[in-house]
């Protein structure tokens, strides 16, 4: 199972499990937007899409326990 997030030169959003819904919250960050007309996401200059798998995480968590 993967995840999304987007990552500006300034900011980092936080995880999603999906990317549409990665791409709603973008604005958050001022990652780009989602063009009202179109449904398409149009992200601004600097932008990229990181993908991680949830077993990273997991992973992750259970070392530092």
């Amino acid at each position: 199972m993967s995840r999304y997030r987007f990552v500006t030169p300034h900011r980092t959003g936080k995880w999603y499990p999906d990317l549409a819904t990665a791409k709603r919250f973008a604005h958050a960050i001022g990652a780009g937007f989602l063009d009202s007309r179109t449904g398409r996401f149009i992200a601004y200059v600097g932008t990229k899409l990181e993908v991680g798998s949830a077993r990273e995480e997991a992973d992750a968590g259970n070392a530092l326990a």
